[in-house]
């Protein structure tokens, strides 16, 4: 669906022409019917990255395909539906009144129009507020509104930058439900975000953009297994030569009481744990495996720049 080849862009800032690199040599491919996410911290170059998939920037070098097709085809452009970051909606027009201007500018036909207008209203649970300016909407509401304003002409590829911004918990909820039922309809769905535990429930592959840079990039289960993980185990009733035992063969140790807690780095730590319970030297308060996830490979990738 998305393909770039060394695709870069820069900028220049001030009065001496500062080159600034937003993205470098970004080499990534997106497939079909997957739901992607774009990880990365403010200023890692997601929204840049985003407006050279949809042709509101030039890149600097390299070159773009959606649907293996130029990115300036019109035929390529009618299939993708976008949410920008920011949405400038014209705050005099009503909610029913900007899907049905989207849905003109889509070139859709004013009998299938006010029928799309009115499903997505109700996908995005706006429909009581049909004829409410968009000058009275909260930041959530403008959010969902501008979800349902990328649906409007029923693209192939989705994409959203940052679509669970200003949401309450329930609102995450909802628009995580819309991505997996996009998804299941046949289409492709790529956003960007920070909320990292949404990217976790809904996503198929994951990309983490660090300075202008693709340092991570795959399958999310198959990222997650690549990581070590560690389990916790808590100990009670420890007898002096359990204790010395612990001290010899784990390097974390907290002492709370009469309790010790460790960390066991693999699974022959474990077994000697248990071990020391069948010699009766301890008692196992309890055992909890813990798995990394995607945060943990998140911030290593950030502290590895």
């Amino acid at each position: 669906m998305i393909k770039t080849h060394n695709l870069s862009k820069t900028f220049f800032s001030g009065f001496l022409r500062k080159k600034i690199k937003a993205l470098d040599g970004l080499n990534l491919e997106v497939k079909s019917n997957e739901i992607f996410g774009y990880l990365g911290p403010n200023g890692s170059g997601k929204t840049t990255s985003i407006k050279l998939f949809v042709g509101l920037l030039k890149p600097s070098a390299g070159r773009v395909k959606i649907f293996n097709q130029d990115i300036n085809s019109q035929n390529v452009l009618s299939q993708i539906g976008y949410m920008p970051e920011a949405s400038n909606f014209y705050d005099y027009l009503t909610a029913w009144e900007l899907l049905d201007y989207y849905g003109q500018l889509c070139h859709l036909k004013k009998s299938i129009r006010g029928r799309r207008v009115e499903e997505l209203l109700s996908l995005v649970e706006l429909e009581r507020f049909k004829t409410m300016q968009l000058r009275g909407f909260s930041k959530g509401m403008l959010q969902r509104l501008g979800i349902a304003q990328a649906l409007i002409n029923d693209p192939k590829l989705v994409i959203l930058d940052e679509p669970m911004a200003g949401l309450d918990p329930g609102g995450r909820k909802k628009v995580r439900d819309i991505i997996i039922d996009l998804k299941r309809k046949g289409k492709t769905i790529f956003f960007s975000t920070h909320v990292l535990w949404d990217v976790e429930l809904i996503c198929d592959r994951v990309g983490i953009l660090i300075d202008g840079r693709l340092k991570n990039v795959g399958r999310l289960d198959e990222m997650l297994q690549r990581e070590d993980g560690f389990t916790e185990i808590i100990f009670k009733s420890l007898t002096s030569e359990g204790m010395a035992e612990i001290r010899k063969n784990f390097s974390q140790i907290v002492e709370e009481g009469n309790q010790v807690l460790v960390y066991a780095r693999d699974e022959q730590q474990v077994e000697f744990a248990l071990s020391l319970v069948n010699q009766k030297k301890a008692k196992i308060f309890s055992l909890a495996p813990q798995r990394k996830t995607l945060e943990d490979i998140f911030i290593k990738e950030l502290e590895k720049n």
